[in-house]
């Protein structure tokens, strides 16, 4: 059969030249290896397999042939409403239509009104079924099976290319290679995706392999591994990537916690080539196991987390920290201080803010879905930031929206900026950094018409204060400008979404 695979990692066109050029720099580079899993082993299977992504450049509908027998596409929900929209046109072609990836897992419920298939959970052989016709259309499968297995990096490696190359031929300074050392994640965190996933280790001589044909194929290039939270066998994993002689070892990007990464270990880090490292720090009032700092919260947690950072950050080059704000521990303007205080204190360290989203299957999303939380009207497409799509605890929506600002812009100024650039000798990222701080101040913009719309429009604040059921205009031209000329394609009622999608299946 023709088969296609796309990746959607944008809701759209990119609308303005400075997000081209960070969707061009990052978001290209957000390629999944499931979804190149599944078009190595469709081609073993004999089939004649076209890949692509798209990340905001182009029109997604042209990444893939004419005339292909079944698509498989992968989404985040923030991007699901592109993929109904590209679902719809290759149903009136013929074509079946198969949805993997997080928001298939979060709300395949909502999924089956657009897609013949929905996978929650997919291996080698569910695509062998599903490529033999052996599921009914209109169904949600899933393998019921922990993954083990997955094809090499040398038989990933054309749509490596295809994915993050310049033009599909040649790295270029940003260009990553993805690698998974782990699945799953032992903390459980009632935000994540993964709190319900058991840690377990992919087998350490697939990786072995991996980094040396990386090593000798492509010097130089960045890896970036997709663990939920890697190294959490630190020993372990540093001894596969030490197998690789020094000097020969390609730099690499990895997500983990605080907890994992204790001083005694930072020099192993520096001797495997780390480059850059993203922890989550999520609270200062929670979480604090992820943070390596037992007990402490508030003031203290600040201090020691940035001293932590800086013994970090004199091992490894760039440090990006993730925080999450209006978790029901948080109350008052103490986190947007506290927040403040810790940047302040940590220039060198990129920090991100997270709305909290409540994303199915999460404890998260069944506490808030029975309390009545989750404002049901609003489209998959505002699952992210800078959207809220819950009624919180302890804040009314003015008031976050104005801490949120408040912390956007300590960060984001001019006099900020300099000092970030004066933390690094690195060309790359400096260019990181300015392009991020670019996209933050356009972030702004959007964050002060939303607060401008809660503090003068009664109908819009009634809705985000749960009070109203009718989703403001607002968001309907929102949903227009994110999918340009797709947006037809989904009718207004089609943009409410079915929260059942929680309910495991």
């Amino acid at each position: 059969m023709k088969i296609g695979v796309i990746e959607l990692l944008a809701a759209g066109c990119s609308p303005t030249l400075r997000q081209t050029l960070e969707d061009f720099l990052t978001t290209k580079q957000y390629a999944s290896i499931m979804p190149q899993a599944v078009a190595v082993w469709a081609r073993q299977l004999g089939h004649e397999v076209y890949y692509a992504t798209f990340y905001g450049q182009g029109d997604p509908k042209r990444k893939l042939p004419a005339n292909l027998d079944m698509v498989f596409l992968s989404v985040y929900t923030k991007d699901c409403a592109l993929s109904y929209a590209l679902a719809k046109l290759y149903r009136r072609e013929g074509t079946i239509t198969v949805i993997g990836g997080p928001h298939a897992k979060s709300f395949p419920q909502d999924c089956l009104r657009f897609f013949d298939l929905v996978v929650t959970q997919c291996d080698r052989e569910l695509v062998a079924d599903i490529l033999g016709g052996h599921y009914e259309l209109n169904s949600i499968v899933s393998s019921g099976r922990p993954l083990t297995v997955l094809p090499s990096l040398e038989e990933r490696m054309p749509d490596v290319r295809t994915a993050s190359f310049l033009r599909g031929k040649k790295p270029y300074f940003a260009s990553m290679v993805p690698l998974l050392a782990s699945l799953g994640c032992p903390y459980t965190c009632n935000f994540c995706t993964d709190w319900n996933n058991p840690y377990s280790v992919l087998p350490p001589d697939q990786l072995e392999a991996d980094l040396k044909y990386i090593s000798a194929s492509y010097p130089g290039v960045k890896i970036t591994f997709q663990d939920p939270n890697f190294a959490v066998q630190f020993d372990k994993t540093m001894d596969v990537l030490e197998r690789v002689p020094e000097g020969q070892r390609n730099p690499y990007i990895m997500e983990s916690s605080l907890s994992v990464l204790k001083a005694p270990r930072m020099q192993r880090l520096r001797d495997t080539n780390c480059f850059f490292i993203a922890p989550g720090v999520e609270s200062w009032t929670d979480y604090s196991n992820k943070a390596g700092v037992g007990s402490k919260t508030g003031a203290a947690k600040v201090q020691a987390v940035a001293e932590h950072l800086e013994l970090l950050q004199s091992y490894v080059p760039a440090i990006q920290v993730n925080f999450m704000f209006g978790l029901d521990t948080d109350s008052g303007s103490e986190p947007v201080e506290l927040t403040k205080e810790f940047m302040s204190l940590t220039p060198f360290a990129w920090p991100v803010l997270n709305i909290p989203v409540p994303f199915g299957g999460t404890p998260l999303h069944d506490d808030y879905l029975r309390d009545g939380r989750i404002l049901e009207a609003m489209p998959f497409s505002f699952y992210y930031f800078p959207y809220l799509v819950t009624t919180l605890k302890n804040y009314d929506p003015v008031t976050y929206y104005q801490g949120m600002l408040d912390m956007l812009l300590h960060y984001s100024n001019r006099r900020f900026w300099w000092r970030r650039l004066g933390t690094t000798s690195s060309q790359t990222l400096r260019l990181l950094y300015t392009v991020r701080t670019l996209r933050v101040k356009e972030g702004i913009g959007r964050f002060r018409k939303i607060l401008q719309c809660l503090t003068t429009d009664r109908q819009f604040r009634e809705f985000h204060e749960g009070g109203s059921a009718v989703m403001p205009e607002f968001y309907h031209r929102e949903f227009e400008r994110l999918l340009g000329p797709y947006a037809p394609l989904v009718s207004r009622e089609e943009r409410i979404p079915d929260l059942r999608a929680a309910v495991p299946v």
